[in-house]
């Protein structure tokens, strides 16, 4: 599958742990996501466009309206990085 490498960062951090979550406006309609390291610091490079992908690629996945995490696909198509460079 090919994944970019903004894609793979945000999968990256998600694999560790992290999450992304959404918020809505009053009319149900998507306005916001911000990515969360396990460490609850917010990740920068995480962009509508990127979470859209993930998504369409069902690389990530939310139950019960709980925060997007990677799933098993997804898990199994990022590539293996050094966590402290």
């Amino acid at each position: 599958m090919n994944i970019s490498k903004q894609e793979q960062r945000v999968l990256h951090t998600l694999a560790m742990g992290g999450e992304i979550r959404r918020y809505l406006n009053e009319d149900g309609k998507l306005t916001e996501i911000i990515c969360f390291t396990r460490e609850g610091y917010g990740l920068s490079n995480c962009t509508m466009e990127t979470f859209k992908k993930l998504k369409s690629k069902k690389l990530i996945s939310s139950k019960g309206g709980k925060p997007y995490r990677i799933t098993q696909l997804g898990a199994t198509s990022v590539q293996a990085q050094m966590n402290q460079r």
